[in-house]
C-alpha cells in the first residue's frame, strides 16, 4: 500500500496547535513500578496471522510489548485490503483528512481486480508522539501478493511495483474528539526495511 508521498521529516501540525505537550501513556498499558515489574511486562515478539479473504492473509510481526497505538496502523491496513477483496467500507472509519481521500482513491483503483497471497508487516514502532498526533512506522512486505483479474481469475501480466520489495510505511495519526486514533496522512520510502 505504498503511498505516493515523500517520507520524513514529518511535522505534526496538530501538536503545534495542542499547546501543552504531555507525556504519552498508552491507555491500555499498565504503569511500570520498578525494574522487576518492567522486566515482567516484556514479552517475546509474536506473529499474528489475519485472514482477510479466502486467498489473502496479513501477517503482523508484533514487537515485544507492543504499544497499543500500533493497532491504528494495522487495523487500517487490514481493513483497506478487506475493501479491495470484499468491498467492505469499514476502512473509512480508520482514516480522516488527507488519508481518507487517498485511501478511498487507492481502494477504487482496484476496480475489476483483486489480490491474493500473504503480506507481512514488521518493525512496527511509534516514532513520535506530540499532543493529539503521532507518527507510526512499519515495514511492509507485499512481495507475496499478486494482483488478480476478477474476470479471469488469472494474475495480471504487469504486477505493481509494490510487489517487488519491502518498503517503510509511516503514518501520521490523530486522536479525535471521540478518543479514537485515526490515520491522517501517509508517507513511505523504499529504504530502511532490510531484514
Amino acid at each position: 500500500m505504498r503511498r505516493a508521498l515523500v517520507l520524513l521529516p514529518v511535522v505534526l501540525v496538530t501538536a503545534c496547535a495542542a499547546g501543552t505537550n504531555r507525556a504519552y501513556t498508552p491507555r491500555d498499558a499498565p504503569p511500570a513500578t520498578g525494574s522487576a515489574s518492567a522486566a515482567a511486562a516484556v514479552k517475546a515478539p509474536e506473529t499474528e496471522t489475519i485472514e482477510v479473504g479466502s486467498k489473502l492473509t496479513v501477517r503482523v510481526e508484533w514487537p515485544a510489548a507492543p504499544d497499543p497505538m500500533l493497532r491504528t496502523f494495522t487495523d487500517y491496513y487490514v481493513r483497506s485490503w478487506k475493501a479491495v477483496v470484499a468491498a467492505d467500507d469499514a476502512y473509512l472509519e480508520t482514516v480522516e483528512g488527507p488519508a481518507a481521500r487517498e485511501a478511498y482513491a487507492w481502494v477504487r483503483g482496484f476496480r475489476g481486480r483483486t489480490v491474493t497471497g500473504v503480506a507481512t508487516i514488521y518493525a512496527l514502532n511509534v516514532s513520535a508522539v506530540m499532543g493529539e498526533g503521532a507518527q507510526l512506522n512499519a515495514c511492509v512486505d507485499e512481495t507475496g501478493l499478486r494482483l488478480i483479474s476478477r474476470r479471469t481469475g488469472e494474475p495480471e501480466a504487469r504486477q505493481p511495483t509494490w510487489t517487488r520489495a519491502a518498503y517503510l510505511q509511516a503514518v501520521v495519526t490523530h486522536r479525535g474528539d471521540d478518543g479514537l486514533w485515526r490515520v491522517k496522512d501517509f508517507r513511505h520510502s523504499d529504504e530502511g526495511c532490510d531484514r
